[in-house]
Formats: structure tokens, sequence, C-alpha cells
């Protein structure tokens, strides 16, 4: 049947020639179903299309339509006809043909709730409203496309589905908002996509989608349709004993172990073909490592979409995708839930502090600076060649914090690290004189980005208890962990950068000069209670000609293990929580490298084994002797014995519980020379235990160990009426109990 047709009365040409050329952002006033008083008005645009039907699926009908335009803009009016579902049949020349629903028959609108919480920068779930979306739209199933682009002249959805073509799926603007959004029928989980974006002056770019669940793996980067809502998470029972701890554990302090080992995933293990794991077959065997080994969490180097291998995930493009190198989102899912059911806390590397100027990512994502400042003095870092997001826009501060939060609510991260905050909380990080712009008060703190992370350490507190804020923030900025309501930045713990530079310089240095360095062993007794600090030996330090922990000590390779023996002896016994990377456990010689596997053959070699050994049991007292971490925020769970012994390069502190008579002694020998009747005060009469000696033969030692109870005197020493005499190995510690006297 043939419609005779006066549909040409009935069109607007103004318009139309704004779909011809593509430059228009209004298309549903334009293409789609229309009644007149005449029938149903049908229009279609289908680029190079030479014939075209419409195909009535209640009238069960085909409607040959009119070529009104030889560019494919194709119309007809059926008289007498009332709005019903249809679709288009088009053929070309080389007589192919397509049949699909017309997308702009499905004319959905936004919530204007949504829309306005994100244009306020308060919408913590935007991932809902913006993206790629599989859906079902009258009966109709099909994919909801939303992007953010309000300086755009147009944005189209462009994938395999149309041949990559933008004339095809142009998008409605919602001009209030500068939210573009469509409809495309047929469009499945696996397909892949971009935003095709108009720029003003009519230059095209292809855009990855900002919140895509799912990206191509590098170097390909388009995202992909992706439905996040099917995996069957069976992890309640961890996240509600995470949440009913949340009250006591905010009232006690922090006051539990946290035993944190940091790892890349793509290089922790690999293929027998040196492929990377699948986050499926990482889940049980990173498990079972982490449980024998007795950590309480791991801290997955960034996993969001990236495109350079080398950047670790530091250079982020997919912000809401698990990175494709290992698997999908529903493997990421798999993962997550796979350690907490092993009882393994997961904490994510988050990175809101820059972004690469990659072209199909943020940058200058419509044509203007809409992520990041149009200033290069406050949108670029000179040193990293990113650039800086404007957290002063509510929408780009509301795209972050959501993205925060949907790892901790779509994919259950118990805890946050967020990168490099001090470059974030300083104007002038990394810039010269003329390369910043002062506040407006004349001064260099990120004001916008101030409050940006106020906000979200506010609202992931409320929305997610017992979810970690941690801070990587490398100078003395002032309360980072006190309270919001305290005038602080609110996080719950900060990276102890200050620790780790004072003793890994102290370590570096010859035994023979370690006295001119004493002061480097105490000062993080100064301020260790000015923040909640966890003490890190990260990946940072053991790359780029930095050397493997084990290689940056001084003297021979037996002093070398003896060294790292008595730094990590130091390290797990002094106030705060504790973070290790891989492969220092086991004291990997090599210097860690993204693009191999840890060195797990060294494990055939005594000494490593020895070492893994001597982490594992440390792990183990940690976490079992309270008075290791029960006051860890408290000046009274810590006490000098002696502070004063540069000389000797000797140290000796308790460590303590809230019950007074819960006391560890710590004494730590960073000399070559043993002590074979050393003399040291003790806090209280009674019996000292050695529960643990890194000379034991089991670690690799000498045997230099105190085999019985030392019972104290009352002989004075280091000011305290009460002393004992004990062994103390040569770079090596020694770690005694406080045992009553009996009644």
């Amino acid at each position: 049947m043939k419609a005779k047709s006066k549909a040409y009365d009935y069109m607007n040409w103004r318009e139309i020639e704004g779909i011809l050329y593509s430059d228009i952002d209004y298309p549903y006033n334009v293409l789609g179903p229309r009644e007149t008083k005449k029938g149903l008005l049908i229009q279609v645009f289908r680029p190079d299309a030479v014939n075209s039907y419409v195909i009535l699926e209640e009238d069960k009908v085909k409607v040959e339509m009119e070529l009104m335009d030889d560019a494919g803009y194709f119309a007809c009016l059926i008289p007498k006809t009332k709005m019903q579902k249809y679709k288009v049949l088009s053929v070309y020349e080389d007589k192919s043909e397509y049949l699909d629903y017309d997308p702009y028959e499905f004319k959905i609108e936004l919530d204007e709730r949504e829309v306005s919480s994100f244009n306020n920068g308060i919408n913590y779930e935007v991932y809902n409203l913006l993206g790629a979306h599989p859906d079902e739209v009258d009966g109709v199933k099909g994919t909801r496309f939303a992007v953010w682009a309000p300086f755009a002249m147009r944005v189209s959805v462009v994938g395999d589905f149309n041949n990559w073509d933008g004339r095809s799926h142009m998008m409605q603007k919602h001009y209030d908002s500068g939210i573009f959004y469509l409809f495309i029928p047929g469009v499945k989980p696996g397909d892949i996509y971009k935003f095709e974006v108009l720029k003003k002056g009519n230059n095209p770019i292809l855009k990855s989608d900002p919140y895509g669940f799912e990206s191509e793996l590098r170097p390909d980067n388009a995202s992909i349709v992706s439905d996040i809502d099917k995996f069957k998470w069976t992890d309640s029972k961890w996240i509600k004993s995470r949440e009913k701890a949340y009250d006591k554990y905010k009232e006690d302090a922090l006051a539990k172990p946290i035993s944190i080992y940091e790892v890349h995933l793509g290089s922790w293990r690999k293929t027998e073909d040196d492929e990377f794991l699948n986050y499926r077959d990482i889940a049980p065997l990173l498990a079972d490592y982490v449980k024998d080994m007795g950590y309480t969490h791991i801290e997955l180097m960034p996993i969001m979409e990236h495109p350079l291998d080398q950047s670790w995930g530091y250079q982020v493009t997919g912000y809401y995708a698990p990175t494709k190198r290992y698997g999908t989102p529903e493997d990421f899912m798999y993962f997550m839930n796979y350690m907490h059911n092993e009882g393994i806390g997961v904490i994510l590397d988050w990175v809101p502090a820059h972004f690469p100027r990659d072209s199909y990512g943020m940058s200058e994502f419509d044509g203007s600076c809409l992520y990041e400042h149009e200033d290069p003095r406050q949108g670029t870092h000179p040193d990293w060649g990113t650039l800086i997001y404007n957290y002063g826009r509510p929408e780009v501060s509301n795209f972050l914090i959501a993205n925060a939060l949907f790892w901790a609510e779509v994919y259950h991260a118990d805890g946050i690290r967020m990168d490099a905050v001090a470059s974030m909380l300083y104007l002038d990080y990394g810039k010269s004189d003329g390369q910043w712009v002062a506040n407006m008060y004349g001064g260099n703190e990120n004001l916008d980005a101030i409050e940006f992370i106020k906000h979200l350490n506010s609202i992931m507190h409320k929305r997610n208890k017992g979810v970690f804020m941690i801070a990587e923030e490398s100078t003395a900025w002032s309360n980072i962990t006190t309270d919001l309501e305290e005038d602080g930045m609110g996080f719950d713990f900060k990276w102890n950068m200050g620790w780790m530079n004072d003793t890994l310089r102290y370590m570096q240095t010859d035994p023979y000069f370690r006295h001119e360095h004493y002061g480097e062993l105490l000062f993080s007794m100064v301020y260790a209670y000015s923040e909640k600090f966890m003490l890190v030996l990260s990946h940072d330090e053991v790359v780029h000609g930095k050397k493997s922990l084990v290689e940056k000590m001084p003297g021979s390779f037996e002093d070398k293990l003896k060294n790292l023996k008595a730094m990590l002896g130091f390290y797990y016994t002094h106030p705060g929580k504790k973070l290790l990377f891989m492969g220092q456990e086991f004291a990997q010689s090599n210097e860690w490298w993204e693009g191999r596997e840890l060195d797990w053959f060294s494990l055939d070699i005594d000494y490593n084994k020895q070492i893994q050994k001597y982490v594992k049991d440390l792990n183990s007292l940690y976490t079992n002797e309270k008075s290791l971490y029960e006051l860890d925020e408290y000046s009274e769970g810590f006490e000098w014995i002696n502070n004063i012994s540069a000389d000797e390069s000797i140290i000796v502190f308790t460590r303590n519980g809230v019950d007074p008579y819960d006391r560890l002694l710590v004494v730590c020998n960073f000399d070559t020379i043993a002590r074979e009747n050393y003399k040291i005060g003790v806090p209280y009469d009674g019996g000292y235990k050695e529960i643990f000696n890194s000379d034991a033969k089991v670690y690799g030692g000498e045997g230099f160990v105190n085999g019985r109870i030392k019972k104290s005197k009352v002989d004075e020493c280091d000011g305290r009426r009460d002393s004992i005499r004990i062994k103390v190995p040569a770079l090596g510690i020694s770690i005694f109990r406080y045992v009553p006297p009996k009644k």
C-alpha cells in the first residue's frame, strides 16, 4: 500500500535543514511520529538509504515513505491512523536492508529532580541518570543514553549498530541542564559505543562515555553497554558486620588492627603465557595468600580503566569502569564478593586529583574546558602533563563524589584511598611563580578542592558506615583526619609519609654513621597523635631506580636481610595502621616492574622463605596483641623507655593496651654490634617474656635470643626503678610481654 501523502505541507523545513546538516540538538521536534489533522506524520532520517518503509505493528500494514531529500530524509502521512509502534525498513543502493524501531518514536523524558540535583552537585547516584543503561520502553528493549555536554552543538550516539555514523542517532538536549539523551531500540549489553560531539565550528570529535560502566581493552577505547545489576551478591554478612561495628569503631577511635597488602593485580600473578589473569582467577589465589600471611585488607592500585599499563592506573579515563585487562564488571564483582566471603576487606586506590589529556577522554569534552579549568594556570599539572578538575563546578564535583560512592555502594569497596591529596589542596603544587592563580583571599589553598573533599567525606560516612576514607597527603596540612564538625577534612586515616621517608633514610645509612641520624628514628613520635596515621611502605618506594626494600639496606647481603628485619619489626610495633607493598613481604631483590609478575621463584631460596615467614609472624603478632593497636591514636598507647642511646643506635619503648598491665616491651638495635648483657629499665616489676626475636633461627638468624623469662630487679636504669638484663641481637629487634608477679 502506498500512501497518498501530503506530508510536505506538515514538515518544518527550517528545522529539517538542521537534521540534514547534522547540527541540531532537538531532533524530537522533527523526527519520529506526530499526529496531524490529516493523520499520522512519520519522518525519519536514514542517511544514504534509497527507499524506506513504515511497518505499523497494530494495523499490520507496510507504508512506503517519500524520499524528501536525497541525503536520506523520508516522510509519510498516513490518513486516519492513530499513534502506534512501528518499525522502519530501509533499503540501500547495494540492496542491503535494515529493519528496526525508530528511536524517535520513544520520546523519553529526564527526571527533573535528578537533573536538578545533578546541576546542584548533589545527585549521589547520577551514574543512573547519565551513561548507558539497558532499558525497556513501551515493551521494546534497548538502551537509554545520556551525557552532559552543555556547550556542544550536537551529540550523537555512534557504534557498530549504526556504522559509526553520527547522523543516525542524534540526541535530544535538555536545555536547562546541558544533558543530551536518547533511547535506542535494539542496542544491548555488549554493544560498543561512543558519543560523537559536534563542537562549535562544526568539528566532530569522538568521546568515550565518562559514565560508561565498561570499556574496550586498550588500545581500543570505546565504551561498552553493560548491565551491572544482574550479579548476585552473597556478602551481606560481611557488610552488616562492618556496619554493626561502625558505631563502636568510631567511639573506640579506630581501635582494631588493620594490616594492608598493597597489590597491583596485573603483576601479582600472571598466566603461564605471561598474560593477565581474570578477576575470577585472581580471587582465590590472592585470598588464600592474604589469609595465610595474616593481612586484614588488600589495597588495589587503581583498577579504573586507563590507557597505559605503565601509568599503573593513575591516569584514569574510565572512572566508572573496572579495567578490561582483567575481565568484565561482573568478574570484578565476583572478586569483591569472594574477598568479603573470605573475611578480607578491599580498599580501592582512587585518583580525583587529575586526568589525562587523551582526546577520547574528558579533555575539552564538549569543545569547552568542561571538566578542567580553562585557565592553564588552574587546569594543568606542569610536572605530570595532566589536567586538573574544576572542583568548583557542581556537575564536576558531582561526577567525582558519585564515583567514590559508586565503588563503595555498587562494588562494595571497604575503603577509598585518595591519591595525591596535596596536589589538590595547594593551588601552587608543583608550580613556579606565574604558573598558578591565588584564591580570593590571596592564598595558595584550593578552596574548591577543600569543599569537595569535605563534601565527599561527609556523604560517604553518612551513606556507608564503616567505609574508610584514606588520604595520601604528603605535607603538614593540619586536621586531615579531624572530624568535619571540628573543622577538619574528615578522613579516617592519613598516610604517614614523614615516618616512611625518615625511616628509609635512616635505614639506608651505613650503621657506622647512624648515630648522627638517630633523631630520624624518633621524630615521628613528636607528631604521631596529630593525625590518625597509617604507616606505609608502598609501591612508590620500590620503583624507578629506588631499589627494592632489601636492596636499599647497606652492607653485605646478610646484613641487608638483618636490616630489613629490624626495619619491619620497628614498622609493625610503631603506632599506626600498616600497609606493605607486594613482594616486600618475601624480600624480592628486583625492583617492582608492572610488566612482569612478582619473583615467586625466589621462594625456593631459604632467605626469601624465611623473610616471608617473618612477615607472616609479625602480622600474627600485630593482629593478636591488643597493645599494638588498641590505643593507636592515644599517647597512652606508647611510652619511650630509651630514646637517648644514639651512640649505640638502640631505642626501647613499650606499646600499651587498655589494660594497664597489657604491655609489650620493644628493643630495637640498629647497630651491627650485639649486646650480651644489656640493661634496660622496665615500667613494672615482674617478668618479661620474649615473644618475638628477629634473630631466631626460623627467620634465618643466629639464635641470639632470650630463652627464659627475665625477672626485673630493683636496679635503676633509664629513669626507672626496676630493670632487666637481656641479649640484644645485632641489627635486630626483641619483643617482650610483661608478666605480672604472682600474688
